[in-house]
């Protein structure tokens, strides 16, 4: 992903850009149920996906151990990607602790993004790279997850996440853009948002929303006009 891009997202709101897919068609796109761990809830950046299984004992024994896949891929993940893990909504075991949240940071990742838990939840809070999951929990991986494997499309919180989707969240929630519709998305929805805030002014002066929100081409005419 281009600075420019980046930048544009970076100042755009989550549900502004659902709007703006939901009007190209796309329902679909956002990842359900997640919430910021820590304070920063803003995450800008590429998936870099990983896969869990439900946990089978035999196959944990040959998947789980060692330098399985979750280890592999919070090793690989590059500066500006978002680690996306695939949990299948398992709030019943972590996903990731505090140090697979420091390698990330230290490899430069975005942030990560799981529809599972979290263990040492304050100690990854404190880490400072943001985190969207379902809950938090104590208990380690094998609990009910095998490590499986990585870099392909994965199914996060009702969503489809390709490698390379752009994921942008914030505490609105996460929402998953084909790479090929960012720019226009971005750019489309900060519009959106120009208009939006004239809109607040209009009535913090004291007008009704009846033909404001949305404008009618009378309020559209004066807007246009203050431009």
């Amino acid at each position: 992903m281009d600075e420019t891009l980046r930048a544009k997202l970076s100042r755009t709101p989550v549900a502004g850009l659902a709007a703006q897919l939901r009007k190209r068609g796309l329902d679909n796109v956002v990842i359900e149920g997640l919430h910021p761990l820590g304070a920063d809830a803003k995450i800008v950046g590429t998936a870099r996906t990983l896969r869990f299984l439900p946990n089978r004992e035999d196959l944990f024994a040959s998947h789980g151990g060692g330098y399985n896949a979750q280890k592999r891929t919070f090793d690989a993940v590059e500066p500006g990607e978002v680690v996306v893990i695939e949990a299948r909504g398992e709030t019943g075991s972590a996903t990731l602790g505090d140090v697979l949240a420091l390698r990330a940071q230290v490899r430069g990742a975005a942030g990560i993004v799981t529809d599972g838990g979290v263990r040492d939840a304050e100690a990854v809070a404190a880490i400072g790279i943001p985190v969207h999951c379902l809950g938090n929990h104590p208990a380690v991986l094998g609990r009910r997850h095998v490590p499986w494997d990585s870099d392909l499309t994965i199914a996060c919180g009702g969503a489809t996440v390709q490698p390379g989707d752009v994921i942008v969240a914030d505490r609105d929630g996460v929402v998953v853009i084909p790479p090929a519709l960012a720019e226009e998305v971005a750019d489309a929805a900060l519009k959106q948002e120009n208009e939006d805030a004239w809109v607040a002014e209009q009535v913090r002066a004291g007008h009704p929303v009846d033909g404001l929100f949305p404008m009618n081409p009378q309020w559209r005419a004066k807007y246009e006009e203050s431009q």
